[in-house]
């Protein structure tokens, strides 16, 4: 793994970041309290090849990886803007259909995942299951006059299901039993569910936290699918499911590195003007030191966000695994401090719509708890890296 970017890779980062500047915190501020996604930033990012760049070249993606899509992410994320949907719509339902989809499947939405004008949402969480993905009760049936998919079931916490044409949905088919369920032989196949489809219901979750894309709790009621909405093999299980969740924490990742970045810039340009006793403030180590220790902290995290997404690039499912949950682990950590610090460096300043940092604070928290809390992905490394009994 290289560990000094290619040519390339600092020549997308130099895009993407003029792209994202170009429109700017206060841009996506504004979409937020509108209460609509970024249309116009998402569609400018669409039209330059940003928003595919990890989908095949022969179905209008950019033929790159999730190395590529990452950059985009984080860079954005350093301009103000970053994109929710980037980690759910090309990342993890595009990179599932473009493994394991029917060529049909392919055809039919990997060019518009590329180029942004289709988009998708992404459905696994359930109020009963937690984190606990071997509890899922959403099941799938055969209906064996017709052959079509019946599924029937709940989740919740789902972004973006109002403006997305579909979701993915991770259901169980029921020939699994729920004691296989509970001792780990759980094997989920995915669907795509249109938005309108008869017997999805959505509703919209109330939330504290400013986002433009909206959390939906979803009802499935024998919702009627033809047999061509199941995605890949209904047998391969958690290696269909999991090409889709290491893209997401690699995503997440970058998201809380590109947050975490914007904040430590809007600290450090603070520091470096405000000047109190005839000293930038930035002059006294109580203040500049943690501020280093920050940027320490991203800069790590995201060593490990490349490794991650290196790995997976190259087909190394397993090695990317265990890097993936460690690169969201370590940049959940450094994007909360990274945040803490920049809004404590600007004093009451950092409170103030000006500066564009108090709305981050909770952003930034939710990077600890989704798509996996930080105590599942200690729980990863004890025993899968380090070889620890399972506490549960």
């Amino acid at each position: 793994m290289p560990v000094i970017e290619s040519e390339e890779h600092k020549a997308l980062r130099a895009a993407v970041s003029a792209l994202g500047n170009r429109y700017g915190r206060a841009y996506f501020t504004r979409t937020v309290e509108e209460g609509v996604p970024a249309s116009e930033l998402w569609a400018d990012a669409g039209k330059l090849g940003y928003l595919g760049v990890n989908l095949p070249e022969e179905y209008g993606g950019g033929g790159g990886g999730v190395a590529e899509l990452s950059i985009v992410l984080e860079e954005l994320g350093a301009a103000g803007c970053p994109l929710l949907l980037l980690v759910v719509s090309p990342a993890i339902c595009g990179t599932v259909i473009a493994r394991f989809g029917t060529e049909a499947q392919k055809r039919e939405w990997l060019p518009g995942l590329s180029d942004g004008t289709r988009t998708m949402a992404f459905g696994i969480t359930e109020p009963d299951a937690g984190s606990n993905s071997h509890r899922i009760t959403t099941t799938a049936r055969r209906d064996p006059d017709t052959g079509d998919w019946l599924l029937t079931g709940r989740k919740v916490f789902v972004s973006g299901v109002d403006i997305a044409d579909a979701t993915l949905i991770v259901g169980r088919t029921e020939t699994v039993s729920a004691e296989e369920g509970r001792t780990g032989r759980l094997k989920p196949s995915l669907f795509i569910v249109p938005r309108d489809t008869e017997g999805f219901h959505r509703r919209k979750t109330d939330m504290e936290l400013s986002a433009a894309e909206k959390q939906f709790e979803l009802t499935l009621d024998d919702v009627r699918l033809p047999a061509d909405a199941l995605v890949g093999d209904e047998e391969a299980g958690l290696l269909q499911l999991f090409a889709g969740l290491n893209p997401e924490r690699i995503m997440t990742a970058a998201f809380a590195i590109g947050m975490g970045r914007y904040a430590l810039a809007k600290a450090v340009e603070y520091a470096r003007d405000r000047t109190v006793w005839k000293a930038p403030i930035g002059a006294h180590q109580a203040i500049a030191h943690p501020l280093a220790q920050a940027h320490i902290e991203l800069e790590l995290a995201r060593l490990m966000m490349q490794k991650a997404a290196h790995l997976y690039d190259a087909g190394d499912d397993v090695g990317a695994g265990e890097a993936a949950n460690m690169a969201k682990y370590a940049a959940a950590e450094a994007c909360v401090k990274a945040v803490d610090q920049a809004v404590h460096t600007l004093g009451g300043n950092g409170l103030t719509r000006e500066f564009g940092l108090a709305s981050l604070v909770t952003a930034a928290r939710v990077s600890r708890i989704a798509p996996v809390s930080r105590e599942m992905i200690l729980n990863y490394v004890s025993h899968q890296t380090l070889g620890l009994p399972k506490s549960y």
